[in-house]
């Protein structure tokens, strides 16, 4: 029998559930599981980890909605992130995991044999958290690193914090999409990314929805992918003070070499919706918050994408978010 997907929203899980959980993780009957939003006892989490350990079978883990809700919960995710050998994808959205959780996670995270796909959006993350981010983007030639990283939502990292990634994703040889999308960026770091995006030879998606960017920024990334070779085939660029003529314009550059269906895709609306968040075409799942305060969003209604690993294969389900 092919693995399975267990996929829980919301609930309240009983001793009972949390071992049927298990008992399928250890059978090795399980390829996703998701558990986002569910409320369970720290005792009941541990037992889901230490089974996540044993597990041969998961390729993808969603805890996001504050699941890993303390210190002691991300210690057992530690654990079991040492011991797997399986897991592809790990979703800790929404997690209030601080500069201390990065810090218990990272010796894991890091080694991990077959980890490519990480979501750390709305983390209460710092400086130190990305520093830590930046080691797992190992410099072209060096070890495998992540192929897709999700930042979206950490406002405690400052221009200098941003700074730093920008220079390791210039040098990353392996990351493809990176998700930054309702940070307080601005044109300033705007243009350190663009650079970054000019020197990678594997980036293709870059969300920079909702990160406080002008004309300005969209003049820059203009320039860059009209007039320089760049991997780059999505740039989002929505719920920020730019034009809709740049951004079309950059869309229809980016588009350019793109066969005819995908590039029907891309202009099947408004040039509102032309740059519409890869999130929405074939990126894995993402949970898509209510910004923060100091941002409005007037997209509140439901999406459905396609579950996929991050890398296009799809996985298992289609999902409401």
């Amino acid at each position: 029998m092919l693995p399975a997907s267990i996929q829980i929203t919301g609930e309240l899980l009983s001793a009972a559930e949390v071992q049927d959980i298990c008992e399928s993780l250890k059978e090795d009957s399980v390829r996703l599981l998701s558990v986002r939003g569910c409320q369970l006892s720290d005792r009941d989490f541990g037992r889901v980890c230490r089974s996540v350990a044993e597990s041969h079978s998961i390729a993808q883990l969603n805890l996001n909605l504050g699941v890993v809700s303390s210190i002691n919960r991300t210690r057992h995710l530690a654990d079991a992130l040492k011991t797997n050998r399986s897991l592809q994808t790990l979703f800790l959205h929404g997690s209030p995991l601080l500069d201390a959780g990065l810090v218990t996670l990272n010796s894991a995270l890091s080694t991990h044999p077959t980890l490519i796909c990480l979501d750390l959006g709305d983390c209460m993350l710092g400086d130190e958290a990305l520093a830590l981010i930046c080691g797992m983007l190992p410099p072209d030639g060096a070890k495998s690193g992540l192929k897709e990283l999700t930042l979206s939502a950490n406002p405690g990292i400052s221009s200098k914090g941003w700074a730093r990634l920008a220079i390791a994703v210039a040098h990353s040889s392996q990351l493809r999409v990176l998700n930054l999308d309702y940070n307080p960026l601005g044109d300033q770091i705007a243009g350190m990314l663009a650079v970054a995006v000019a020197s990678s030879r594997t980036l293709e998606v870059l969300d920079l929805e909702g990160t406080g960017l002008s004309n300005q920024s969209a003049q820059v990334f203009l320039d860059m992918v009209e007039n320089y070779p760049t991997s780059l085939r999505v740039l989002v660029l929505a719920e920020n003070e730019i034009s809709p003529e740049l951004q079309q314009q950059i869309c229809d550059l980016l588009s350019e070499g793109e066969d005819d269906d995908d590039r029907a895709s891309l202009h099947s609306g408004p040039a509102s919706s032309a740059l519409m968040p890869i999130r929405d075409k074939y990126q894995q799942i993402r949970d898509k918050y209510q910004p923060p305060a100091w941002l409005q969003h007037s997209n509140s209604s439901p999406q459905m994408v396609l579950l996929t690993s991050g890398l296009g294969e799809s996985l298992l389900a289609e999902t409401e978010m």
